[in-house]
């Protein structure tokens, strides 16, 4: 693997893990009330879809267990289409993708 792509890996899983810290104990509609919360949690998600985004492809290609399209789409969705982001998408992201995505990137880097 080639030291820019551990350096990617390395900020996936720490802001998935910042994400995972802010929304902990939070509810859905803490994202609608807090709009520093939402803000946080959806640059997050940026960085980690640009991360993704930028790891070579054959890099991605020796961990297909990671969602690379997905997870590139919605860093595509929340930069470009940022005047109308779905919270309930975000929010379905935090608890249905994000523990999986952590607990794939931490068995990568070894932690």
């Amino acid at each position: 693997m080639k030291n820019d792509d551990l350096f990617r890996f390395r900020h996936m899983l720490d802001s998935a893990r910042q994400v995972e810290d802010i929304a902990r104990e939070k509810s859905r509609s803490d994202i609608d009330s807090d709009n520093i919360i939402c803000l946080a949690i959806v640059r997050l998600l940026e960085i980690i879809g640009e991360a993704a985004y930028n790891i070579s492809s054959e890099t991605r290609e020796q961990f297909p267990a990671i969602p690379w399209p997905g997870i590139i789409n919605m860093r595509h969705r929340l930069v470009h289409g940022y005047y109308k982001i779905n919270l309930d998408i975000v929010w379905k992201t935090l608890q249905e993708d994000l523990p999986p995505l952590i607990e794939t990137l931490e068995d990568i880097l070894g932690q």
